[in-house]
């Protein structure tokens, strides 16, 4: 057993849920938080048992006992934040997307080659016990050759009260949950994209970013392939129960996502036969001390239930962290390393460009 990492996390309306994950972890503590709102920054603070607490994120770099650094910022800080704190020596992991651009995806990648630094998008779908289910069916073989893949994430954001900048946001900018399951079950990297924008969204929505559609659909073809993975982004002003799933089928068995949520997803094996799964959570991939934040539910009597904080987006958080961690550790890329992660997000990026462009076919730039 070595030092424990240090980590600051940036960004704590999300990123409230990493604090006792890292905190928990035997390889980590958390050295430090950062918030703009002081208010909120010391009651989390006080509620954790954070000494260390900036409202300034400028000021983490500036931490020399700080190892790595977790930001959990709105999307449009994702790049320049993720430049400075790989430029400033320490490891960085950072929600998605990783950036909104072509040019911000190709800096990170090179300053994560020119310092050394591990660097994870916190790509929670790929961390998914449902993901970890079917991604075991394709390595032991089970699921056959891979035929199709689709995914989607359907959300209208509109409902609730979101911050101004999601206001029209391009929906396949942030199109990540939907695409990275069918890039990393394929283990492929997207080659090109023909996307079509479908609808439309009000005029006030549609000004911000001059994205006029209220959904993408994006067809991808996979580099060295014969497989298309297509995917379906909405965000505003179409009515659909939160979905954010992966179908994938074989020539063996196929999978589907459940179609509401409390449901269950299917499994299909030959002819017209078709399981209900319940998928098995996934701690015993992890180190003792997380395992419990991969569970659905903690019960505490018979009469009430109460949810592990950090335990939301399918179990995944625990996952992430404790890869990110092992990669600081083992000297080595992440799962989801800048390459991976540009491949990724551009993706989507160059799929609302194939939108706009009345479904011209776009071919993604190689990262690598």
């Amino acid at each position: 057993m070595g030092p424990k990492i240090k980590v600051a996390i940036i960004g704590l309306g999300f990123g409230k849920e990493f604090i006792p994950i890292y905190q928990a972890h035997p390889d980590s503590e958390v050295f430090a938080i950062c918030q703009r709102n002081k208010g909120k920054l010391d009651s989390i603070g006080q509620e954790f048992g954070v000494e260390n607490r900036y409202t300034r994120w400028e000021d983490i770099l500036k931490i020399d006992e700080i190892d790595a650094v977790h930001i959990v910022t709105p999307i449009l800080e994702h790049s320049d934040m993720t430049l400075k704190v790989l430029e400033s020596g320490k490891h960085c992991a950072c929600t998605v997307p990783m950036a909104t651009t072509i040019e911000d995806l190709k800096a990170i990648v090179s300053a994560r080659r020119k310092t050394g630094k591990v660097y994870m998008m916190m790509e929670t779908a790929v961390y998914t016990r449902e993901f970890l289910y079917v991604k075991k069916l394709v390595e032991n073989g089970r699921l056959g050759k891979i035929q199709f893949l689709r995914g989607s994430h359907m959300q209208d954001m509109g409902l609730e009260g979101w911050p101004a900048y999601w206001l029209g946001f391009p929906p396949m900018w942030y199109g990540t949950h939907a695409i990275s399951p069918l890039l990393s079950l394929a283990g492929k990297p997207a080659e090109s994209v023909v996307c079509h924008g479908s609808g439309s969204i009000s005029k006030n929505l549609s000004k911000k970013y001059g994205s006029p559609f209220a959904v993408e659909t994006a067809t991808f073809k996979l580099k060295d392939s014969d497989v298309v993975a297509e995917a379906t982004r909405s965000l505003y002003e179409t009515v659909r129960q939160y979905r954010e799933s992966f179908d994938i089928y074989g020539d063996r068995l196929s999978f589907e996502w459940e179609q509401v949520q409390d449901g269950s997803p299917l499994l299909f094996e030959g002819g017209e036969k078709a399981t209900r799964l319940e998928v098995p959570d996934t701690d015993e991939l992890l180190p003792k001390e997380i395992k419990k934040y991969t569970l659905r539910e903690q019960v505490q009597d018979d009469r009430h239930v109460s949810f592990v904080q950090g335990a939301g987006h399918g179990g995944s958080h625990p996952h992430m962290v404790n890869e990110f961690l092992s990669a600081i550790i083992e000297g080595r890329d992440s799962e989801v390393d800048a390459e991976i992660a540009a491949n990724w997000t551009g993706s989507g990026v160059c799929a609302h460009e194939s939108a706009l462009r009345d479904g011209e076919r776009i071919y993604i730039p190689v990262f690598g």
